[in-house]
C-alpha cells in the first residue's frame, strides 16, 4: 500500500542478516529511508533484546554513523507497562523516539505524560488507525487540546 520495497528472508533467518542485505539494498538504489521493524520484541526476553542489539553493531559495521534513528513503537493500550518497556529498551539499546500505536481505541495516551516525564524522549509518531494515513506527526499541543478542550496553547 505504501509503494516500498521489502527484504525479508525465510521464517527463522538471523534478523541481523536480513537487516545488512536490506541496508545493503537500499544504498545501492539510493534509497535515504531504512525502515527496520524487529516485529515485537518484548524487553522481558533477553535474547530478543540481544538480537537488536546485533542488529544495531551489524548497521554500525557499515557505516559508523547508522542507526540514524532508532523508536520504539509501543502500543498506547499497555498503559504502564509500555512505560516499564520503554525503559528497558531505552537502558538496554539505546532508542531516541517513540511512536504510539493504537491511541483511536480506549487509551488515552496518559503514557505520553510518563514518557516525557521519566525518559526524556520525545514523541515522533502516533498511530490513530489502520491505514496509511493513520500514523501523524505527534503534535504536543494537538495532544493537549484533546485531553484538555478547554486549553488554550499557554
Amino acid at each position: 500500500r505504501a509503494g516500498a520495497s521489502l527484504i525479508k528472508h525465510q521464517p527463522g533467518s538471523d534478523p541481523a542478516a536480513v537487516t545488512y542485505d536490506a541496508l545493503s539494498s537500499a544504498m545501492s538504489k539510493g534509497y535515504d529511508l531504512l525502515l527496520i521493524d524487529t516485529a515485537g520484541r518484548l524487553h522481558t526476553k533477553e535474547g530478543l533484546m540481544e538480537e537488536v542489539k546485533k542488529i544495531k553493531r551489524v548497521l554500525r559495521k557499515i557505516d559508523p554513523e547508522f542507526p540514524q534513528e532508532t523508536l520504539l513503537v509501543l502500543d498506547a493500550t499497555n498503559g504502564q507497562n509500555a512505560l516499564i518497556q520503554a525503559k528497558t529498551f531505552h537502558q538496554e539499546v539505546g532508542i531516541d523516539g517513540i511512536a504510539l500505536a493504537k491511541l483511536d481505541g480506549t487509551a488515552k495516551g496518559g503514557i505520553i505524560v510518563a514518557i516525557a516525564k521519566e525518559l526524556s524522549l520525545p514523541i515522533r509518531f502516533i498511530g490513530i488507525g489502520e491505514d496509511l494515513e493513520d500514523l501523524t506527526d505527534f503534535s504536543a499541543e494537538a495532544f493537549i487540546k484533546a485531553l484538555l478542550p478547554t486549553f488554550n496553547g499557554n
